[in-house]
């Protein structure tokens, strides 16, 4: 190929798909007690994501510079295009940015304004392009115009990682009520929101189907990706009652979530991710 898709492990792509397509994935950092741990390289302990003196750490420049030349080198020549989890939610975009202006301008770099397999999505498309022979303008403009057909909702079984992560952004004024609150989260312009908010569980995951039915409903060929921490039973759930009522879709994908995202979520959390063509 032409270009190489560079992205980070917060996508949780599929190690089958990172290799059919030639996708590289850089780690993010999970700091466990002190320990540095790399997300999809390092094991990662039960409890990562249960626990205080845990936090985690997105990309270095440094990792992604080597990535970048380790990328041009897997190319035939004519570049690289990066794609990267949202700026507003960790700081590998600035890294990676300031990593593309080390290595020259055969490096392109997207702020995804995704997460999780909403950014899988974005990348396999872009990785697609890039196989059919594209040019690295090309595969840039196909990662942009990806991220604007992605939609995510997460549901949070309990606040408390949230919190002690700063991660919380707009959904902070839910915690002047209670944490047994179960919110529904979306992305909006990068960023983590208040979407609804329910007082049991069965209520939010409710609205939670609701939503992305709404949001799949108006378009045809819907890819659907539900993943969560620890309720893999609740997500099978989830996406059987979200197909049924859209009917047919392109394609269905079930996973945990990465545990960088699980960190912030917190064991329960559920995300569905939805992209159209």
């Amino acid at each position: 190929m032409a270009v190489t898709v560079v992205t980070d492990s917060s996508a949780t792509l599929p190690i089958d798909l990172v290799r059919r397509h030639g996708i590289h994935v850089v780690p993010l950092h999970i700091i466990y007690h002190g320990e540095d741990l790399r997300e999809g390289i390092d094991p990662m302990p039960s409890d990562a994501w249960r626990g205080s003196g845990v936090s985690t750490a997105g990309a270095s420049p440094q990792e992604l510079l080597s990535a970048f030349e380790e990328a041009q080198a897997a190319s035939d020549g004519d570049g690289v295009v990066g794609i990267f989890l949202s700026r507003k939610l960790s700081s590998t975009w600035e890294a990676a940015h300031q990593a593309a202006g080390q290595a020259g301008p055969h490096v392109r770099v997207v702020d995804s304004q995704a997460a999780a397999f909403s950014l899988a999505f974005i990348v396999l498309a872009a990785a697609r392009a890039a196989q059919e022979g594209c040019d690295r303008d090309a595969v840039y403009e196909t990662a942009v115009r990806a991220a604007t057909r992605t939609r995510s909702f997460v549901y949070v079984n309990q606040l408390d990682n949230l919190r002690r992560g700063g991660r919380i952004g707009a959904a902070s004024a839910i915690l002047g009520t209670a944490l047994a609150i179960k919110p529904v989260l979306h992305l909006s312009d990068g960023a983590l929101a208040v979407r609804d908010k329910a007082r049991t569980a069965t209520k939010a995951l409710n609205h939670l189907v609701d939503l992305a039915v709404d949001a799949g409903a108006p378009h045809r060929d819907i890819r659907i990706a539900v993943q969560h921490i620890e309720a893999e039973d609740r997500a099978r759930q989830v996406l059987d009652r979200i197909t049924t009522r859209l009917g047919k879709v392109h394609s269905t994908h079930i996973s945990e979530l990465g545990a960088v995202l699980g960190v912030h979520l917190g064991p329960g959390a559920i995300s569905v991710s939805l992209y159209h063509e």
